[in-house]
């Protein structure tokens, strides 16, 4: 039996609808992100402004905690899976394992990246709204550019989650083992490693929301190095889901 890559497409995007805790984190990804920049604009924006640092890096203050939610959509799409054998069904229904799975990522990936550009663009237009003269446009050096770019870094790291958790089956093992490398791991190799830490994914990848890039990678070649982590990931998935019993 043939199975279209389209009905697969289609049927992707039913479980994802169906999962509450992908479509909520799916959702939260905007939600958290534009409310919370909303809230910090709001109060402590314009002091924040003047504050001599990056102003359009500042303006996506609030994409640390969308990318949270981004890791947990990326890894519950998948964890579903590993559930009550749905693997086994899954696989019943789609025999081809490369087909099954990259209609997944592809899936996992578009969905948050319409919902990571919406979100990276309201966001941005809503803080902006609060700062009166001190507001950037996006017509402002590297804005425009900074808007599209949150939407990939957040498609990426919904990737890189979406990956790993392909490979280890549990979205509890990923998010405990992502969360803190990003928020907390990543900044300590910072201080230690130095310009090392420039290739680490959230480092690299967030220089595309800044108007000045710091260290040894540029905007878009920041994002590349992002994006070569998430195919790491991905591609590690592929491996172990064609490789491993359902």
């Amino acid at each position: 039996m043939t199975v279209s890559t389209t009905a697969v497409l289609h049927s992707e995007w039913i479980k994802i609808r169906s999962l509450r805790g992908s479509l909520g984190s799916l959702l939260a990804v905007f939600v958290a992100t534009v409310a919370i920049t909303a809230l910090v604009s709001a109060t402590v924006g314009r002091a924040e402004a003047d504050n001599g640092d990056d102003p359009l890096f500042g303006a996506f203050y609030a994409l640390n905690f969308g990318q949270i939610a981004a890791l947990a959509f990326g890894a519950t799409a998948v964890s579903g899976e590993y559930l009550n054998g749905a693997l086994r069904l899954s696989l019943a229904a789609v025999p081809d394992r490369t087909l099954f799975y990259g209609a997944k990522m592809a899936v996992v990936g578009g969905s948050a990246l319409v919902t990571g550009t919406a979100t990276s663009f309201t966001a941005f237009l809503a803080g902006q709204a609060f700062l009166g003269t001190d507001a950037l446009g996006l017509d402002d050096p590297g804005a425009l550019r900074a808007c599209a770019g949150g939407g990939l870094y957040l498609a990426l790291m919904a990737l890189l989650a979406a990956g790993l958790t392909a490979v280890l089956r549990s979205a509890v093992v990923v998010l405990s083992i992502l969360v803190p490398f990003l928020l907390i791991v990543s900044f300590v190799v910072g201080d230690v490693a130095g310009s090392a830490a420039d290739f680490l994914p959230d480092h690299a990848g967030q220089q595309v929301l800044r108007q000045d890039p710091v260290g040894a990678l540029g905007p878009w070649t920041g994002l590349a190095v992002a994006a070569l982590w998430s195919a790491a990931a991905v591609l590690a998935g592929w491996w172990t889901v064609r490789r491993r019993d359902a």
